[in-house]
């Protein structure tokens, strides 16, 4: 009638179980919301900046330096914000590798512009948690279970469905250099996330300890390249002729110190895996948003397309969170 003291502790043991699995599902929601809040706002800025209406019809050309001007950002925000308390045992050859192949994904990616359309580079890039579900099991020891692959696929599939344009290439030659480039872009994700997957399972480290090494290595590098090709003092030239960009440029690295705390979070939270979903599904957050105000129809598939997304990556997070759980309770 009352039931026995085992069906009570199993009942607890239920209740426990279920509020456990809604804070996981909110707190991933905090940091995917913080993820997309934060970039899309950078996106808005970066936009002023790079396709800003300039004097003498100069255009904004300096992208690497911008780049630069990000990392430099992130690296003194993260090491202001960082305790003194914080242990870090990450050899730094590890973050330097990382970074370089972060750098890499990046500046591959942005060169295929010039040789495909931007939907293309979207569609491929929207793949990206491929790359990063198998480079984690090949290089960094990973195992994943079968509803592991299915949450990404169908990700994957949602994005797809979302951005797919019927939309003819109109240079067949230059598509081989584009997709090599992609293709390279993509490798060097997996790479990334390999080795961010390694440094979460084997050293002790801080989300701004992470944060702090990988932007301070990236900034190094990519000074190394400006002053190789001038481009940096240009960079200031462009600056002090049209100061009014310097108030543009501290929103952008404002927003983007804030994405990158998000980030490096998620990373440290769930799993670079997690994060390179939600990080791949930004541009489709951003569409939504756009859709939202300004008042432009979604397509029966894109409505489909916008659930299979919500889905997958509300089940990939949980499912993140619930399995690094179970191994430290081992």
């Amino acid at each position: 009638m009352f039931g026995t003291t085992g069906d009570l502790k199993a009942d607890s043991h239920h209740n426990i179980t279920t509020r456990s699995h809604l804070n996981e599902a909110f707190h991933f929601l905090i940091c995917a919301g913080g993820i997309l809040a934060c970039y899309f706002y950078f996106g808005v800025q970066q936009e002023r900046i790079v396709q800003g209406r300039y004097s003498n019809n100069e255009k904004f050309t300096y992208t690497q330096a911008l780049v630069f001007f990000l990392c430099t950002a992130n690296t003194i925000f993260a090491w202001l914000l960082r305790s003194k308390r914080d242990v870090d045992n990450v050899p730094r050859t590890m973050y330097g590798i990382c970074a370089a192949s972060y750098l890499g994904a990046m500046i591959c990616s942005n060169q295929a512009l010039q040789y495909l359309p931007y939907p293309t580079q979207v569609l491929a890039k929207s793949c990206k948690p491929i790359p990063v579900l198998l480079f984690g099991v090949l290089f960094a020891g990973k195992k994943y279970a079968l509803r592991k692959y299915g949450f990404t696929v169908m990700i994957v599939i949602g994005v797809a469905m979302f951005m797919y344009k019927d939309k003819k290439i109109s240079d067949d030659q230059q598509m081989g250099v584009g997709e090599l480039l992609l293709l390279l872009s993509l490798i060097m994700d997996g790479i990334t996330t390999s080795i961010q997957d390694r440094i979460n399972r084997s050293y002790r480290r801080s989300t701004l300890s992470m944060m702090l090494y990988m932007n301070l290595f990236s900034t190094i590098y990519l000074m190394i390249g400006l002053l190789a090709t001038g481009e940096l003092f240009k960079f200031i030239s462009f600056v002090q002729r049209h100061t009014f960009v310097l108030f543009d440029l501290c929103l952008v690295a404002a927003s983007s110190c804030g994405g990158q705390y998000f980030i490096f979070k998620t990373i440290s939270e769930f799993s670079p895996l997690t994060c390179s979903v939600v990080t791949t599904t930004r541009k489709l957050f951003t569409i939504i948003i756009s859709v939202v105000f300004m008042n432009h129809p979604l397509l029966e598939r894109q409505k489909w397309a916008t659930f299979i997304v919500f889905t997958g990556l509300i089940l990939d997070a949980i499912d993140s969170k619930v399995s690094k759980r179970r191994h430290h309770i081992k």
